[in-house]
């Protein structure tokens, strides 16, 4: 079984057994970061399972599915399938015919891997939340995880933001605004000399944890923000637990003020850190398609 994440920075791969035994890994950056399916994320994807199967031994057995979470919504409806952008993936990449493909959104798969190996063990309602270039939610409620009629239950970074007088609300400018792209534009215009000005979010939180007062200052105000976007989705669906993940959201540094904010502004929940990291998609979609294999071999008839 071949699990993939073609996420927006990095290509994650894993080949595993049936029972979840590690064969093989691999982990390609991008060289640039892609908020949406692309060509660029595809011909990663091609190259990064070519290499994989050029490692392959014989004692690893056949190749039964081949999960691959995607940046994107994922339907069946053909009506949809162009504005999720999903077939993007097929650019480059062409499965092999035989194992079973199983496509999912990324933070579906990461809140799949919450459930199974990480913090919400046990639990039949949570909310993943995403935070860091995009933003993103996947929520199990009474054990099951939620898709929604277009694949967009859970899609927080289309909220229309914002509220205000004046203003005039857009669709997915939450995304927008609470995405490191313009975390960092707004870290550069407020620094006090331009030119020292942390180079990404990751220097800025460095900087922030080494004591530096001004990054420090931006940490919070942006975690106050995501609080108040925690505390929006609780007001939704009131999960009674929020796992936070992504590149931003895995900090210790913003969780006491998220767990604040959000408290504050909506109904009690527990806030709590990934205990998976960057390894909860690759996990959950490994997860889903080693379910699906199962399936296959199950309903085959016996000899």
């Amino acid at each position: 079984m071949t699990a993939v994440d073609a996420g927006s920075t990095h290509v994650r791969l894993r080949v595993a057994t049936l029972d979840h035994r590690l064969l093989h890994s691999r982990t390609y950056r991008l060289p640039a970061s892609h908020r949406l399916m692309n060509e660029e994320i595809s011909r990663a994807v091609a190259e990064e399972f070519a290499a994989a199967a050029g490692e392959t031994e014989a004692t690893w057995g056949p190749l039964r599915a081949i999960g691959i979470a995607l940046p994107s919504r994922v339907v069946v409806d053909g009506a949809e399938r162009a504005s999720t952008r999903q077939d993007e993936l097929f650019t480059h990449f062409a499965p092999p015919d035989g194992p079973e493909l199983v496509l999912e959104n990324n933070v579906n798969c990461a809140a799949v891997a919450e459930n199974v190996y990480g913090v919400a063990q046990g639990r039949e309602d949570f909310a993943y939340i995403q935070i860091g270039l995009k933003l993103g939610m996947g929520l199990m409620l009474g054990g099951r995880l939620i898709r929604g009629r277009n694949g967009a239950a859970g899609e927080i970074g289309h909220l229309a933001y914002p509220f205000a007088p004046g203003h005039t609300p857009v669709a997915g400018e939450a995304e927008t605004y609470l995405g490191t792209e313009m975390l960092m534009q707004r870290v550069r215009q407020a620094w006090p000399t331009a030119a020292a000005a942390p180079e990404d979010a990751g220097a800025l939180f460095l900087r922030a944890e080494n004591g530096d007062a001004v990054a420090r200052d931006h940490v919070e105000r942006h975690a106050a923000d995501i609080g108040a976007l925690v505390a929006s989705c609780v007001a939704i669906v009131d999960p009674g637990l929020v796992v936070l993940g992504g590149g931003v959201g895995t900090s210790q540094l913003i969780l006491p003020v998220v767990r604040t904010v959000a408290n504050a502004l909506s109904y009690p929940v527990s806030i709590e850190t990934s205990s998976l990291g960057p390894d909860a998609t690759v996990l959950g979609i490994e997860k889903l398609a080693v379910d699906r294999a199962l399936d296959v071999v199950l309903a085959q008839p016996s000899l």
